[in-house]
């Protein structure tokens, strides 16, 4: 499918939800991109995404304010706040910010709501390319539990079509390269909105701009998983995850349940990032503004663990903010390479909170993850027949570590303390029906 080439490999960005919530500014946005430019593009990272209420002038924090005045256009459509983003006076929108992102050699990204502005059904404004207007096209009774800003739109109706299409129009001449839609892929009240999904596809492809599309929230349902793969390059298997161990914990579960969905261009997501400075002016996930809650083998653990099951990377935090630690979680050439480059990921076993995953990056390399996600240390253990492996003598690496341990004969054993991990890179390995496995996920 044409849209599986825009995410060849798992996207990795920042996104602004995690640390301004609502109310992300223009000038925080810039220096998020001068400082991804700098530091983390090198490595690969190359999204910066604005997450929602951007039309939203008085946004205050991450708790939405029901049925408030959103800046649009005279067709239905939402643009950006002046006051919080200055450069798109003069109806520019977000083309000025995009050409500012793009000129670090970055890619630029907007959150939007499914369907269209509830204001502009009440007001029965126009739609482009249609004689149609807002009222022609909504669906009341189709609504967010959480947030009042839009109706959904009624793919039966005619103009409904047309609508999506201008909205995609306008993001393709903007310059917008990736799309996180909301209230789309579950909603606490409908389940999947598919056919709006089916619109959007269809305007994306249309627009002419090569646009990652990623839904939320979740959790999606396996039971979509063809049809999310058929539309999509991302789509939340769980609702916002933040810095709560017991989220992480059930993180696990997840990932062994979506493993066989993942290829080039498809990539279940386990959601964003909570590291580093995060709550600045967002009162999600229990607490106001702080650092990180969760221990450095806690975080560690979880990068571990997007990496090895290869979900997008979105970090939350405000990148600027970073210490030297944070910004080492990130920049670990030897776990993107697992991330990047690693096929047929899967549990290998969990024996309770013990917990064995691998996949594969070659025909003589391994990539093994053990975990121990029990509260008190214990002893993780894999044998290298587990792990495909039919010779009886391999070199093991510590990937973290980026350290070589030495040869190993016949297990893997460590002692981990609580919430800990370890990312290993087993070579000189002769792997069992490898060739098969790879071709498969390439």
């Amino acid at each position: 499918m044409k849209h599986h080439q825009y995410a060849v490999t798992p996207p990795m960005g920042w996104n602004s939800w995690d640390c301004y919530g609502a109310t992300v500014r223009e000038e925080e946005v810039q220096g998020n991109a001068d400082y991804m430019a700098e530091h983390l593009k090198p490595f690969g990272w190359e999204y910066i995404v604005v997450d929602i209420q951007w039309s939203e002038s008085g946004a205050i924090s991450s708790a939405y304010r029901p049925f408030v005045p959103l800046e649009m256009d005279e067709y239905s459509r939402l643009i950006p706040a002046e006051n919080r983003f200055p450069s798109a006076k003069n109806n520019q929108g977000f083309k000025p910010l995009a050409d500012y992102v793009h000129q670090l050699g970055l890619k630029f990204g907007i959150h939007i709501m499914r369907g269209i502005p509830r204001q502009a059904v009440h007001q029965n404004t126009k739609i482009l390319g249609t004689e149609k207007r807002a009222r022609d096209i909504a669906k009341p009774n189709s609504i967010c539990p959480w947030n009042t800003d839009m109706y959904g739109v009624d793919h039966r109706k005619e103009g409904a079509q047309e609508y999506y299409d201008s909205l995609f129009q306008l993001y393709a001449d903007w310059g917008v390269d990736f799309i996180k839609v909301d209230d789309i892929a579950d909603s606490k009240l409908y389940g999947i909105h598919a056919e709006e999904i089916k619109m959007i596809r269809k305007a994306i492809d249309k627009c002419g701009r090569p646009m990652v599309l990623s839904l939320s929230p979740g959790p999606a349902t396996l039971e979509y998983a063809s049809f999310l793969e058929e539309n999509a390059n991302m789509w939340r298997m769980t609702d916002d995850f933040w810095d709560i161990w017991d989220l992480l914990y059930d993180m696990f579960e997840r990932c062994y349940k979506w493993s066989k969905n993942i290829g080039p261009g498809f990539w279940p997501d386990a959601d964003m990032l909570p590291l580093g400075h995060i709550g600045i002016r967002s009162v999600d996930g229990g607490a106001s503004d702080r650092y990180t809650r969760f221990t450095k083998e806690e975080q560690v653990t979880m990068m571990t663990l997007w990496s090895i099951f290869r979900s997008p990377l979105m970090f939350g935090g405000e990148l600027r903010d970073n210490d030297d630690w944070t910004l080492s979680l990130l920049t670990n050439q030897e776990v993107l390479e697992v991330h990047r480059n690693g096929c047929g990921a899967r549990q290998v076993y969990r024996d309770n909170d013990r917990v064995v995953w691998s996949s594969f990056g070659d025909e003589q390399t391994v990539y093994v993850a053990l975990f121990n996600i029990a509260d008190q240390q214990q002893t993780i253990e894999v044998t290298i027949n587990d792990l495909g492996i039919t010779n009886n003598q391999v070199e093991l690496r510590d990937v973290w570590e980026q350290q070589d341990v030495g040869t190993i004969t016949e297990s893997i054993t460590y002692d981990l303390a609580p919430h800990a991990s370890k990312l290993l890179k087993i070579t000189d390995a002769n792997i069992k029906n490898c060739h098969k496995v790879t071709r498969l996920n390439l």
